[in-house]
């Protein structure tokens, strides 16, 4: 298999479990939990480095925003090797009970964005990998530390700035907990590829209730939301040990 023309990997580079941060600074922040940390490849949004967790050899790729950078991602990682893909991340609440700094398991993601739907018809589901959903579910309850984990259906869009009073009170009247970006497009390609799949993400913003990523901060995420990105993190991490094992 020759290098792939984004990532930059072929295979060999890379683990069979690989967690995908959006944000290329979050892979970093990720490798500090971990041992034995290597840069494998750095262009454009995407950031790739191999480390291990407790002995379990993981890899950290940022995917960047929205659905058609992760499609790549998780297209190119399929292609080396990787069997495992899960999504940590952050996500906007839809239900007025949900906190910023909450987190949010997801059971599936409502298709509200264009790239899944290139690849098969929309009434087909964006589902995670059970498995893989059970193992971060049972790692969030080692590590409650009094933070809400919800486990339920979100919806992935691919319109930051264009989400109406319309959409979000549809959204929040079929009872979907939160919106991001990514997740819809990651589970679909990862089942076509045959890969198990999850997402993880914690809440920055509440839509129903106004509250907005960033709005009352000059950083991106609210202070309990930073926080708890760090609780989001060690959730992960400890379920990898689960799936590896």
């Amino acid at each position: 298999m020759p290098k792939q023309p984004h990532l930059l990997i072929e295979s060999g580079d890379i683990n069979e479990i690989a967690l995908i941060p959006g944000d290329p600074g979050r892979v970093n922040r990720i490798a500090e939990h971990c041992e034995n940390i290597r840069p494998v490849a750095e262009n454009r949004e995407y950031t790739i480095v191999n480390a291990t967790y407790n002995d379990v050899p993981v890899t950290i790729c940022s995917t960047g925003i929205g659905g058609p950078s992760a499609a790549i991602a998780v297209e190119e990682l399929a292609r080396v090797g990787v069997e495992t893909v899960i999504r940590v991340g952050t996500i906007g609440a839809l239900q007025s009970d949900i906190e910023i700094g909450d987190m949010i398991v997801a059971t599936a993601a409502a298709k509200e964005e264009g790239t899944s739907k290139r690849y098969e018809d929309p009434v087909l589901p964006a589902v995670p990998h059970f498995d893989t959903v059970r193992a971060l579910t049972d790692a969030a309850e080692e590590h409650t530390d009094a933070v809400p984990v919800h486990v339920g259906p979100i919806v992935t869009d691919d319109a930051f700035y264009n989400e109406t009073d319309t959409y979000i009170e549809a959204w929040e009247e079929a009872n979907l907990l939160a919106i991001e970006m990514e997740a819809a497009a990651v589970f679909t390609i990862a089942r076509r590829h045959g890969l198990a799949a999850g997402a993880i993400c914690t809440v920055d913003g509440n839509l129903v209730t106004g509250t907005q990523k960033g709005a009352d901060s000059e950083t991106e995420l609210p202070m309990k939301a930073q926080n708890n990105v760090e609780r989001a993190i060690e959730i992960t991490l400890t379920a990898i040990v689960d799936i590896y094992t």
